[in-house]
């Protein structure tokens, strides 16, 4: 079977607690809003989206026979999404994450399982052959999963998060994939340089710096540099970041995979993380192929939705 993008590693659930603002004043308590428990993780957002709009999308990933397990294994069943996974003792990854009224972020991430962890590399290989890209989340053993893609020929992409162009952990992703988003958070006044070492050392065609409303900047390898501004959806102002940056991914790639060039799909991932803003909880409204196309058109002219 011919999968588009296959998602490695990267499932989890977050819980949400609404604070009026971060950081949160030190006390003996605070009164929230109802909290909530939802399936999160930024692997689970990148495939949840890739299949919201249309893409053939399968997800491996290690999880524990616990609650939170069963809650993305539901999930993605609901969803009709193929989740191939095998479970670990250690359990389902997890974070509480604080969101304050301007719809901000702070993640208490809980990994749970040990660092060396190396599941059987059958998981993804298996699936291999009819995978056109692969995007790895990153856990330490799925940079293994890049690798054995680039071997397969297909193309392969990774999210840093909030990398700082130092930390050793991202590193191995940041040389390894073909297209390598990071955000924006710290690296003020190290951007340059750290898009640079990317694509001088690593194989990566193009780098994207997401950054919230700040829009993403993108350089290609073989053409330059340009900013896509964010965007306001008349309507559907922010109220939750949470799940923004997965689907940006997923937008990105679902236009780049289609032939589209790179301004377009940045386009689209502007238009796709804006969205994922508008509703409480992560990855709870997922933008599909014909809303992401009007808004496209709306906001770029008409044209720019398909690639």
């Amino acid at each position: 079977m011919n999968t588009d993008v296959l998602v490695v590693g990267g499932a989890g659930v977050d819980t949400i607690v609404r604070v009026d603002a971060l950081p949160v004043p030190l006390a003996d308590s605070h009164v929230v809003p109802p909290i909530d428990t939802v399936v999160g993780h930024t692997g689970s957002g990148v495939a949840l989206g890739c299949h919201r709009l249309g893409l053939s999308t399968r997800f491996v990933d290690v999880i524990g026979d616990d609650h939170e397990g069963r809650m993305l294994v539901d999930r993605f069943a609901a969803e009709g999404l193929p989740f191939d996974h095998v479970v670990h003792e250690s359990g389902t990854r997890r974070a509480v994450n604080l969101v304050d009224a301007a719809g901000r972020r702070m993640s208490l991430y809980d990994p749970r399982h040990p660092y060396d962890l190396a599941p059987d590399p059958s998981l993804w290989r298996r699936h291999l052959p009819g995978a056109h890209h692969v995007h790895a989340s990153i856990m330490p053993w799925t940079v293994a999963a890049l690798e054995d893609a680039a071997a397969a020929g297909a193309t392969t992409s990774t999210d840093l998060h909030d990398w700082d162009g130092r930390n050793p952990h991202h590193t191995p992703f940041a040389y390894a994939a073909d297209l390598v988003f990071v955000s924006g958070s710290r690296l003020d006044g190290v951007e340059d340089d750290v898009v640079a070492d990317v694509l001088d050392r690593g194989r990566a065609r193009l780098v994207v710096v997401m950054d919230g409303a700040r829009g993403s900047r993108v350089t290609v390898r073989e053409g330059g540099s340009f900013a896509v501004g964010a965007v306001e959806l008349p309507g559907r102002p922010a109220i939750d970041s949470n799940g923004a940056g997965d689907a940006y991914v997923s937008a990105f790639l679902r236009t780049w995979l289609g032939g589209g060039d790179t301004r377009a799909a940045a386009r689209a991932g502007t238009v796709a993380g804006a969205w994922a803003c508008g509703t409480e909880g992560t990855h709870s409204s997922l933008i599909d192929d014909g809303e992401l196309s009007r808004q496209l058109a709306a906001h770029y002219g008409g044209g720019a939705g398909r690639a």
